[in-house]
């Protein structure tokens, strides 16, 4: 990417969208444009193609997505899937039509199939059956990978797809029924030392294994995978392989061990119940990043330095969370 040219950070309140802004202006990028979702509501297609026609962005971080944890994906299905495949395939086709040099979609690691080997390998995309509880939010970054994939193949475009882990980090959702696990449990840990509640209650065996990624971390690799890595640029032996990359820290632990970590930097001292008749999710995921690691980005952030800065953020800041 050209330092002057124009970037639009498609959901750029978010979290993952705001720590890339971060992470951009901090390595000298200076022409970024970003609507929020009040302003621009990229389900509308009409609406999506006037807005870049209009700023006309050189390059595209695809990051707005409805985005929840067991409970919501379970519980709004439809919502997953519909307004997913609306962003993506508006902005995706946007971008294309306004000659945009540069896209990145995100996905994430939950789109692989449920019993794929691990660590997870760009290659298992498609191979097996998806996970029941988060299925229809996974067709719908499949089918905005595929989408990223068919321009490239058709028109010679540079839009590549990243696989991001369990991320984490100050701008999260803690809502305690929609949020992804780690923020969810954070507030719930939280308020039970400020109730001096004698007990907290998690869904689940706590068996499952998870690998999580700082936000930051997330971000810098985002960038230097944009300053990098293109599409279409090398001999494939498989002309329909796709251009995705796995963004991992490179090691998972299990629920138990989170919560304990939890337990331990929030100051919990009660009882740990877990509620066995709540899913576990899938059993075990960890991403094989060794795409991104060859050449030669790692992650920085340690997990519970992570979890302590997230803790602190969110102590200082739940009045926002919240609203």
């Amino acid at each position: 990417m050209k330092t002057d040219g124009k970037i639009y950070v498609a959901g750029h309140g978010g979290m993952v969208g705001s720590a890339i802004v971060r992470k951009l202006k901090e390595k000298g990028y200076t022409n970024i444009v970003g609507r929020r979702s009040s302003e621009l509501d990229l389900t509308r297609q009409a609406d999506t193609e006037a807005f870049f026609a209009e700023e006309k962005p050189d390059y595209v971080f695809m990051c707005a997505a409805k985005v929840g944890g067991i409970y919501a994906n379970n519980t709004y299905p439809a919502d997953f899937i519909i307004r997913n495949l609306q962003m993506e395939s508006n902005v995706i086709h946007a971008a294309f039509r306004n000659n945009v040099k540069k896209l990145m979609f995100m996905a994430s690691d939950c789109i692989y199939p449920r019993e794929a080997p691990m660590p997870l390998k760009e290659e298992y995309l498609l191979t097996g059956p998806l996970e029941p509880t988060n299925r229809p939010y996974a067709m719908a970054k499949l089918a905005g990978i595929e989408l990223c994939e068919a321009y490239n193949r058709q028109y010679g475009t540079n839009y590549i797809s990243c696989l991001p882990a369990n991320l984490y980090g100050p701008g999260d959702n803690y809502d305690l029924e929609n949020g992804h696990v780690m923020p969810s449990l954070l507030r719930k840990f939280v308020e039970a030392v400020e109730n001096d509640s004698p007990a907290v209650t998690v869904w689940g065996t706590g068996t499952a294994y998870r690998e999580f990624l700082h936000t930051d971390d997330m971000a810098d690799a985002c960038v230097f995978l944009m300053e990098h890595y293109d599409a279409n640029t090398l001999e494939k032996e498989d002309p329909y392989a796709r251009e995705t990359v796995n963004v991992g820290f490179g090691k998972d632990i299990t629920i138990k061990e989170l919560v304990g970590i939890l337990a331990e930097i929030t100051g919990f001292r009660g009882e740990i119940v877990w509620d066995i008749t709540k899913p576990d999710g899938t059993p075990r995921k960890i991403a094989d990043s060794s795409k991104l690691f060859n050449m030669g980005w790692r992650p920085q952030i340690a997990l519970k330095d992570g979890i302590r800065q997230t803790y602190l953020d969110y102590l200082e800041n739940r009045h926002k969370y919240r609203s």
